[in-house]
């Protein structure tokens, strides 16, 4: 009976993972998109807007929780940056259809690497809040898979930029150029999320 007036203790490390996996998802979408699948850009809007929701959930139960096994400001900061990748997504597929330019080669390529990427973060993200050296040093591993998406990713970008310079149409040129960014962007957000989960790994250790 005494259990009864415990402070709740909710899970909050599931949930963060609830959120990777439709992060995950999402991204899965845009790569769908990208490679030219137009429907796919509606489950983009959707799994952000599932995602949000599960963030808010996580941010809900960092503040009721009474113990956490990973640092809150780590699992918040991780949450956030999640949040910003599918987010980032779904503003490249929006813009696409604003602009009425339609995904490109280059464009499936980076999609491919942030989708690449965001899968090698959520195997590091299962490790936080193990105790096990063995598992804390897999996470970190996968924190540095993920981060070298997002530096192929970089690569890719830049070659893409270059290859513009040779695009006569002047909106063709400005409107990819904006795509390109965006893409860009999406394999920074990998690099920060990558940092932070070494960052909490470390702290584990």
């Amino acid at each position: 009976m005494s259990r009864w007036f415990l402070p709740e203790t909710p899970d909050v490390v599931a949930m963060l993972r609830t959120q990777t996996e439709l992060t995950i998802a999402g991204i899965d979408a845009l790569v769908r998109w990208a490679e030219g699948d137009g429907a796919a850009a509606d489950d983009v809007r959707r799994l952000e807007h599932e995602a949000d929701d599960a963030k808010r959930a996580l941010r809900t139960a960092l503040r009721d929780a009474f113990t956490v096994p990973v640092d809150a400001e780590d699992l918040y900061t991780l949450s956030e940056r999640l949040d910003a990748l599918l987010n980032g997504a779904k503003d490249t597929v929006r813009e696409a259809d604003v602009m009425t330019t339609p995904p490109d080669q280059a464009m499936a390529t980076m999609a491919r690497q942030v989708a690449a990427g965001v899968h090698r973060l959520a195997a590091a993200i299962e490790g936080l809040g193990g105790r096990d050296d063995p598992v804390i040093d897999r996470a970190m591993d996968e924190a540095d898979a993920g981060i070298k998406q997002g530096r192929k990713l970089e690569h890719t970008y830049r070659k893409a930029m270059s290859a513009l310079l040779d695009v006569d149409d002047v909106r063709e040129v400005a409107a990819k150029r904006e795509l390109y960014r965006r893409f860009d962007r999406l394999g920074d957000l990998l690099v920060q999320i990558g940092d932070r989960i070494w960052y909490a790994a470390v702290k584990e250790s």
